[in-house]
């Protein structure tokens, strides 16, 4: 479901996505793409069930410019540009920017990480977690968080996550400014129960909220 500000054609637009079934919900919001708008959710059950996902309360409340501006102030320099390469209307996932891509200044900013740990892949690839890793989404995640070189028993353990350089920072500035710090940050943020994915039988009604 799309929301756009202003037209229909806006550049100022956001998204969540979901399915419904005979009798549950399954959806979430989502910045694997970018960030385009203050969204949150929430979820009302029959059962009683009630559960928000999405941007933080002091996140809605401040100036949209405060938050980009604020990305730049908490990513390192290698991320900084996510919020003005497309200013003021979005900012762009790294795994969607050329930086981080092949040719890109970026380009081995996590590769050289992942063959430390036996993991030969592309810094985009592990971003989006395609390539070899679309098929495994604990590693893919736990070099996006910067546990690999961990023994696996402690990849998701979330007190290690971002410890360190290098890591998806981007995903790590959503996960900081979310309600009960849950976000998609890229594709398998899901793993160790991080993503903004809510789930439930029986729905009664759900609310999204959209900020500026």
């Amino acid at each position: 479901m799309y929301f756009y500000l202003g037209s229909p054609n806006s550049q100022y637009f956001d998204f969540i996505e979901f399915t419904v079934g005979p009798d549950v919900f399954n959806g979430n919001t989502t910045r694997v793409d970018a960030f385009g708008l203050k969204l949150a959710m929430r979820l009302h059950s029959h059962d009683g069930n009630d559960v928000q996902v999405g941007e933080d309360q002091a996140t809605f409340a401040e100036d949209r410019a405060v938050t980009f501006q604020k990305f730049q102030n908490e990513v390192p320099t290698e991320f900084k540009h996510l919020a003005t390469a497309t200013a003021p209307y979005r900012i762009m996932a790294p795994g969607s920017d050329a930086a981080f891509r092949a040719g890109g200044q970026y380009q081995n900013y996590l590769s050289s990480y992942a063959s430390s740990v036996g993991i030969n892949e592309t810094t985009s690839n592990i971003l989006g977690c395609a390539g070899t890793l679309a098929s495994q989404p604990q590693k893919c995640a736990a070099l996006n968080r910067h546990t690999a070189d961990l023994p696996s028993s402690q990849w998701e353990t979330v007190a290690n996550f971002y410890r360190a350089a290098p890591a998806n920072y981007y995903a790590k500035f959503w996960h900081d400014h979310a309600i009960n710090r849950l976000a998609y940050g890229f594709p398998y943020d899901d793993v160790a129960g991080q993503s903004s994915f809510i789930s439930h039988n029986d729905p009664q009604w759900l609310e999204i909220a959209v900020g500026w």
